[in-house]
């Protein structure tokens, strides 16, 4: 299984499908995304929407988000997502190898991530990756 990893450039109705099909299975309180909503995310500074191709279909995305702070450039991976059939099969692993790439070439010194607990094998794979977890604690503020 050869996957190929691109950086989207621009929404075509492929895109907005395999949204539609992705992310539910990320989260099933996250709202659709219409074909406003991702050029949106798409052009946002700092965004680098990335997908993951097996035989051309579009079955997996990752978010990479960059920002500069006053001690460096930051880079967080975010929504990150395979499809259930892709599993196993190095997809995360592409999408996530190419993401540091980016990050790196950016200058960014560090990627973050989070993942739940329950994400058992993301987790092997982000250890495998050579993230280690941090002795931090994230905090939350929902305006909902």
């Amino acid at each position: 299984m050869s996957v190929v990893i691109e950086v989207v450039r621009s929404v075509t109705d492929e895109l907005v499908e395999s949204f539609g099909r992705l992310l539910p299975q990320l989260s099933r309180s996250a709202p659709a995304l219409d074909s406003a909503a991702l050029r949106e995310l798409i052009a946002w500074p700092g965004n680098h929407v990335l997908v993951a191709r097996v035989d051309g279909r579009i079955v997996g995305t990752l978010t990479l988000v960059t920002f500069p702070i006053p001690t460096g450039l930051r880079a967080w991976i975010e929504d990150v997502v395979v499809d259930g059939e892709a599993r196993g099969h190095g997809v995360g692993a592409a999408l996530t190898n190419e993401a540091v790439r980016i990050a790196g070439a950016a200058g960014a010194r560090t990627v973050d991530l989070t993942s739940r607990p329950s994400r058992v094998a993301a987790n092997r794979l982000y250890e495998r990756l050579g993230f280690q977890v941090r002795d931090s604690k994230v905090f939350r503020l929902s305006h909902r």
